[in-house]
Parts: C-alpha cells; structure tokens; sequence
C-alpha cells in the first residue's frame, strides 16, 4: 500500500474500513515502517478519533455471518462468576462483597462493594494500558481519561456492540494428544505454531473478523487443580498463555481478529520473558522494571487497539464443540455500559 507523508493523509486514505478491500489493509510490516505515527502503530487506521480498535472488524456482514451459525439454539456462557477468583490472580484486586438489604420483609436490594471490573471473565479496555513511549491508542491525552468522560471507555464497546464468529481453538486438548501437558504454574509460553496446529487438528478455518478463542486449561486449573491456600501463595503469580514475542503481535494483527480471547490470566503468559522485545530501551539499559515490563499488553492494546478478553470460561464450550465437530458460533458479549470504564466483565454467551 502506498505511504503517506502525513498522519492525517494516512487517516482519510483508511478511515472508513467498510470500503477497504482486503489487499489495501496494513500489514503489521508495513505498520512497523511508518514514520506518521509510532512504528508498529494503527493508530489513525481506522480514523484519528476512533475509539475501538479491532472492534472495527465487526462489520455488519461478519454479524450476519455469524447469525448463521446458530443451528440448535443451545446457549453456552462464556463467564465465571464475578466471584469465582478468590482470591483475585492479581494482587492488586479484592474479591467482592454482595451486600443485601430491603426496607420491609417484603423486598429485597443490593449492592457490591469491592466490585473489580475485571476480577473475573473480562474483557480489557483500550485506556487500560498506555506505551511507556508512545502513550494511549491513537495518541489520546491521558488527561481525558477520567471516571465519567467517555473517551477510550468500554461504554464505546457497549455502544458499538460485540456480535461476531466465535471460533474456539482448544490447544490444552490438542497438546494432552500429543502427551504434553501445559505447565500452568510455570508460565509455560504458546507458540503462534502451537495455536495453528491445533486448529488445522479441528479442522476449523480463522477468518478476518472472528473472535478468537483460545483454551489453555489454565483457568479450570487455577479453579480446580489448587485450594485457596496454594492461590495465595502463588506470588509471583506464572501463568500460561501466548508467547510474548514479535511473531505474535504480527499474526494477531494480520489476522484480523475482531476480539482475542483466552481463559488464561493475561492472554500472553505472565511474566513477560526477560528477554521479552517489548521492554522500552529504559528497562533494556537497567531502569527499574514493573511486573508490566515486557508485556505485550504494551504493544496490542495502545499500540494497535486490539481488544483482549481474559479469564473467560471456556470449558463447556470446549465440550460441546468436540461433541459434535463444530469449532464456531455465535459470540454475543455485552460489556458494562460504564461511561469512562477500563474494563468490564465481558458478560459473553455463545450461541450454536
């Protein structure tokens, strides 16, 4: 595609994605070239005042796709319960209190105290994470990004709505064939390879637009495989999930998912290698790290706007899809309309 001399050239040539033919698209190569905006950045791609990443993808023809899938009716959630993580993998959440009351024995109200947006199944914000460098999605002021201003907030998922092809990619199932268990509390890295292959396993295509599933086994292993005891001493916390690493970020952007999901903690496995790309030249040189150093989080989400769902409960979907062969569906998550929120539980149904 051609280059631009100016951010603002750059944003009227891709502004309006539903007339973009396919080809025209920026690679994630061509992105890391761009001298109009941070290299590896999307930012202007979709306009310079977009507010919802990836989120773009779900045109209207992808929504109706997808409504095609439903064939039985069935309903499967896609959420834990908002407190099933107690304690929270990240310490800086507490678990939550259902507070009850009713002015008279015949009525009932209630309220949570402690409420975590995203201490559950969620989905992240694009003001959850800002480049150390380079700042918020398409170079937003982070002065905007107060409680109750609507800038870079999940009440634009909310409003925009997430509706799409779910296509679940089971890699804990797939590994488990082939005698390999995931080492869940080492943190153990996946392989963009690894993600392929059990999805060329199923049989299933990954299309432009879907949103991606992917089922490590690690969230039913923190919830089943260790008691309360062991949680709170899993500091540092290791969590499996996708390799940090440059072939990521690439095919994630090249592919086009419209949402990347996972039942893991971070989607990308927590910690970030030490020898991660994406510590800043700061953190490369000796400046201190925080437990956010080399994180793709980093890169995918202000960088790009790609819009991650984590914690998501993915195992009855996993039944049901080795059951009867079919690896898609109807995804239909309705994220809190909260004006100015970072995260939201992602409130996600799939529907086959």
């Amino acid at each position: 595609m051609p280059w631009f001399s100016s951010r603002a050239a750059w944003s009227r040539e891709l502004r309006d994605h539903r007339t973009m033919t396919e080809p025209s698209f920026p690679t994630y190569a061509e992105l890391l070239a761009r001298t109009d905006a941070p290299p590896g950045s999307a930012w202007g791609v979709w306009g310079a005042d977009d507010e919802i990443g990836t989120l773009n993808h779900l045109t209207p023809e992808r929504v109706r796709d997808a409504a095609s899938l439903v064939r039985s009716g069935q309903r499967i959630r896609l959420d834990h319960p908002l407190e099933a993580f107690d304690p929270p993998p990240a310490p800086t959440r507490k678990p939550l209190r259902h507070m009850m009351f009713g002015v008279n024995d015949h009525h009932r109200d209630e309220y949570l105290d402690g409420f975590y947006t995203q201490g559950s199944s969620q989905l992240d914000g694009l003001r959850h994470f800002a480049h150390p460098e380079h700042g918020f999605y398409n170079g937003v002021d982070p002065g905007r990004l107060l409680p109750g201003q609507p800038t870079l907030g999940v009440n634009r998922y909310a409003e925009h709505g997430i509706v799409g092809r779910g296509v679940l990619v089971d890699v804990d199932a797939h590994l488990r064939s082939q005698g390999h268990l995931i080492d869940h509390d080492g943190g153990e890295a996946i392989d963009v390879a690894t993600v392929l292959a059990a999805a060329a396993a199923q049989g299933v295509e990954l299309r432009a637009g879907d949103i991606l599933l992917v089922r490590t086994g690690w969230g039913h292993h923190y919830l089943n495989a260790l008691g309360p005891r062991e949680r709170r001493e899993l500091v540092p916390l290791r969590a499996s999930g996708l390799r940090a690493c440059v072939e990521t970020i690439e095919w994630l952007w090249d592919s086009r998912f419209a949402v990347v999901a996972s039942d893991t903690f971070a989607v990308e496995a927590w910690p970030a290698p030490q020898d991660s790309p994406f510590l800043t030249a700061a953190e490369r040189t000796g400046a201190p790290l925080s437990p956010h150093s080399g994180l793709m989080h980093r890169v995918l989400i202000p960088l790009l706007g790609v819009v991650l769902g984590e914690l998501w409960a993915l195992d009855e979907l996993a039944a049901a899809c080795a059951a009867d062969g079919r690896w898609d569906c109807m995804v239909v998550a309705t994220p809190l309309n909260l004006t100015g929120g970072v995260g939201s539980p992602s409130n996600a149904v799939a529907i086959r």
